[in-house]
């Protein structure tokens, strides 16, 4: 039986141990009238780092969120934990935050243009400041799907990866060519909400792309594995192993690209 384990145990194939000294930021941000409010992270001295630009899932911006980007910084990032639905939109539970991610996803040019607001605000900071051009985006669940979308839209990042996101978008076929960061997909091969057929459909508009591209399937393993908090048994559940080998992953390409 899997058992679970602290953020910490999640999280150690990425970043390690938290810092003894993190940093962390408010930041609101405007764009078409509406405000937005993410977490800047960071540790240490106001010394350059490559940055990451988080998407959280569809619950959005939230202390456990926070928690995660605080992780994923450790002593090597800089990480700024996007807000994809305004301040004014919140979800308490998953009713809400179906209804919040649903209107994202259901327009995907608004999708694509709040993902690369956050990350102009990434780029801007000056107290964190960020190392050159040295940057990612990260997603998890919903934010996966997100970060997708921002490299289908020729966001200039060196890299965006997927932690169980969906796979398909309107627009997949036509925008494939215009990705230019490295894609690194992660996924669960039982996940019942992006199915193979999605996997597959992918695979196949990639294969006629000359990007940068890596699916990984985890086995015995379905959404949203590297929540702690998922428990819906078959469905959304968490699978420490699988969400080691994911980070690491991650680390990996990474550690290639800076």
């Amino acid at each position: 039986m899997v058992q679970k384990c602290p953020l910490l145990c999640l999280l150690f194939g990425f970043a390690g141990a938290l810092p003894a000294e993190v940093n962390e930021k408010t930041l609101r941000y405007q764009l078409d009238g509406e405000t937005f409010e993410g977490t800047l992270v960071w540790s240490g001295e106001e010394t350059a780092k490559p940055g990451i630009l988080m998407i959280p899932n569809w619950m959005g911006p939230t202390e456990a969120s926070v928690e995660k980007a605080k992780r994923i910084a450790g002593d090597k990032y800089v990480v700024f934990m996007a807000d994809m639905y305004g301040v004014e939109v919140r979800p308490e539970n998953a009713t809400e935050a179906s209804a919040a991610a649903g209107k994202v996803r259901g327009d995907r040019e608004m999708m694509r243009a709040r993902a690369d607001a956050a990350l102009d605000v990434l780029r801007e900071q000056d107290h964190a400041p960020v190392r050159g051009e040295d940057v990612a985006a990260i997603g998890f669940c919903f934010g996966g799907g997100t970060v997708l979308e921002l490299a289908r839209s020729g966001a200039d990042v060196d890299a965006v990866v997927s932690f169980h996101g969906d796979l398909l978008s309107p627009t997949l076929a036509e925008d494939a060519d215009r990705t230019t960061a490295s894609v690194l997909v992660l996924h669960g091969a039982d996940d019942p909400y992006v199915p193979q057929e999605h996997v597959q459909e992918f695979i196949n508009v990639m294969r006629a792309t000359e990007v940068d591209w890596q699916l990984i399937q985890y086995g015995n393993t379905v959404h949203s594995f590297t929540d702690p908090n998922a428990d819906a048994k078959g469905k959304a559940d968490y699978h420490p192993a699988s969400a080691g080998r994911a980070f690491a992953a991650a680390e990996e390409l990474f550690n290639s690209l800076w």
